[in-house]
């Protein structure tokens, strides 16, 4: 789709900016198919190196141009140390690359009328609440989708983490204080945007899931696509998730997305992704007939909420409904990333002057693997050569998403006061805790030492290490075992605890329970 098109869309401002950072770049007249074909080439041997150099187990690439699929191949293994390849139908969980997939969806319900971008949530789901009466009220698909409703960034995942499901952690919500004012600040939200995405779905009276089969993936063939995890497991070619255990790949840990389907929960092949790139790259236009109005498709990649630079290329990025829209160095571009910390990586990327677009998925994590064969590719197309090495630098970038934090957490409970100051016994703190954000949680004894439960009729369980008087220490994380966190309690004059506070559920302060009467 020409820019110019978008461009008629968008408020003054957004074009006064566009104009003012529109680098000089290549034009797609000179963006020959000998030069594309080049391009793939090299990205097939890049591709090969990453797999070959421990960049990732396994990754499949799907690049399109001109409404044709013009690569499409796997590289590596479903699993580390087993031999099946993976292939372009090999399944993967793409992530939080659902969101462009899930905006799709909703952009099929709003071409035929059943919904609005600017439907109001009360309308459509009028159970849902936020904190505040107000943004509750005027609370919209597109600010959902656009990250703007002043939701933390992880409200909801904490509750996904300890068990809850998809409607228990949509009701929650409301007991969550916003981060900023409303439409004021952006703040990514998993289940912001699962709350669009089913709410949007509702007057169909069918669920999500159902809704995105029926508009999206069965129109595309897209028949090994699916919004169910369960589904996902009944393919028997499909890429397990990997984490580095003493610095080898590992496929150690499984993940069930359901809860927040529409904005990580999808499964796709690389092949089946290429069709849907085709949708997009068309404009709405798949295979010579229109499945979705591009008035409703071209909403998803207005630059809604500033999010800053990219930063490994510096380039100026915004969200959408659903995409990353950024002005880099090669023009303009959608895409979006995905990662599961616990064995995930997928990208696209879209050109959409140049109708050109590239998927990758891998099945591993951190890496910046996609990212850095992306901007490779982008290079090799547009400038003949690669100007640096992008997967080293995405790497970089990747590592330090959870490195210093893990380093930080064993610095503070490497070694105990000296001396330490002793627990309790441990009917100081055994009892039942509660608030309305997590519910119940209990502390029993167990041994010589205590547990912690938590979630749905305590569907986690954590021991805790004594570490100095009334501070305890646990290992929440099944991705990051070593990292320690602390749980902290308040003993009143009677000797009992009457509040604990959860280290590791506390990132937007709602993490303390009050002790409840037995």
């Amino acid at each position: 789709m020409p820019l110019e098109r978008n461009l008629c869309h968008w408020p003054i401002w957004v074009c006064i900016a566009v104009l003012a950072l529109w680098p000089r770049v290549a034009s797609a007249d000179t963006i020959t198919p000998e030069r594309i074909a080049v391009a793939l080439s090299k990205l097939e041997v890049l591709a090969q190196g990453a797999v070959a150099d421990g960049g990732v187990p396994g990754l499949a690439i799907g690049v399109v141009h001109d409404d044709e699929v013009i690569f499409l191949k796997g590289f590596g293994h479903r699993e580390a140390g087993k031999p099946e390849a993976v292939d372009a139908d090999t399944v993967f969980q793409i992530a939080s690359l659902s969101k462009p997939v899930s905006a799709t969806v909703v952009a099929a319900l709003v071409s035929d009328g059943i919904v609005s971008w600017d439907s109001k949530i009360a309308d459509l789901d009028p159970a849902f609440r936020l904190a505040d009466p107000y943004p509750t009220s005027q609370l919209t698909v597109r600010d959902l989708f656009s990250h703007r409703s002043g939701l933390p960034g992880t409200a909801g995942d904490d509750l996904e983490d300890i068990g809850y499901d998809r409607a228990e952690i949509l009701h929650r919500l409301r007991f969550v204080p916003p981060s900023s004012s409303f439409r004021a600040g952006y703040s990514y939200s998993n289940f912001g945007l699962t709350e669009g995405a089913v709410a949007a779905a509702i007057p169909t009276g069918k669920p999500w899931e159902e809704i995105a089969e029926e508009k999206l993936y069965r129109p595309l063939g897209m028949a090994s696509t699916s919004s169910r995890h369960s589904d996902f497991v009944k393919h028997a070619d499909r890429a397990a998730l990997h984490v580095k255990v003493a610095g080898a790949w590992a496929a150690k840990i499984e993940r069930d997305p359901d809860a927040q389907a529409p904005a990580g929960g999808v499964s796709s092949t690389a092949r089946d992704l290429s069709q849907w790139v085709r949708l997009i790259i068309g404009d709405g236009v798949y295979a010579g007939k229109t499945l979705i109005a591009a008035d409703a498709l071209d909403q998803t990649h207005v630059p809604l909420m500033a999010r800053g630079k990219n930063p490994v290329s510096g380039g100026m990025s915004f969200y959408g409904l659903g995409w990353n829209v950024e002005f880099g160095r090669h023009g303009l571009s959608w895409g979006h990333a995905g990662a599961f910390s616990v064995g995930a990586r997928t990208l696209v990327t879209i050109f959409p002057r140049e109708k050109l677009g590239i998927v990758i998925i891998a099945n591993a994590f951190p890496t910046g693997v996609p990212e850095g064969l992306s901007d490779s590719f982008a290079d090799l197309v547009f400038e003949g050569a690669v100007q640096k090495n992008w997967v080293n630098a995405w790497d970089d970038i990747y590592a330090g998403m959870f490195g210093p934090a893990v380093d930080a957490a064993k610095a503070t409970y490497a070694t105990p006061p000296s001396p330490a100051r002793p627990a309790r016994p441990p009917g100081a703190y055994a009892g039942r805790y509660a608030n309305d954000f997590f519910g119940d949680a209990a502390v029993a004894s167990a041994g010589d030492g205590l547990v912690l439960k938590v979630g749905p009729a305590g569907a986690r369980s954590y021991p805790l290490t004594h570490f100095d008087g009334d501070l305890f220490v646990a290992f929440p994380d099944a991705e990051m075992p070593d990292r320690p966190t602390g749980v902290s309690f308040v003993v009143g004059p009677d000797g009992k605890a009457s509040a604990i506070t959860i280290g590791f559920l506390d990132d937007n302060h709602l993490g303390t329970l009050r002790r409840v009467a037995d």
